[in-house]
């Protein structure tokens, strides 16, 4: 897996490509996260329209990601998940849980 990372209108956009199997770079994800949440950032924008795949502990690490901005009042976002990814939000009820959008228009920073 690969990410790029930026804080823009005080929003942390995460872009995710590969796999998310929650290998060192899921653990670099949540580095990132607890940067921008020290530094006051209180959206999150997940960008994982280059997701191939993700397993049990990629899970792990978008619950952990949700759980450290709601902790702090902030929001995470999944943007434009692709087909096979949308249907295992759909299978593990995670699409309850995680607000998905299709553009960064979408959301509005909370301050």
């Amino acid at each position: 897996m690969n990410f790029a990372q930026e804080i823009k209108s005080n929003t942390l956009i995460l872009r995710v490509s590969g796999d998310l199997i929650g290998e060192d770079t899921g653990t670099q994800l949540v580095g990132a996260v607890n940067d921008a949440v020290s530094h006051k950032v209180l959206t999150c924008i997940i960008d994982i329209a280059e997701l191939r795949y993700i397993n049990s502990s990629g899970i792990g690490v978008l619950i952990t990601i949700l759980t450290k901005f709601r902790n702090k009042g902030g929001e995470v976002y999944l943007m434009n998940p692709s087909e096979s990814v949308k249907k295992l939000l759909v299978i593990t009820k995670l699409n309850a849980i995680f607000q998905i959008i299709k553009s960064e228009e979408e959301v509005a920073p909370k301050k």
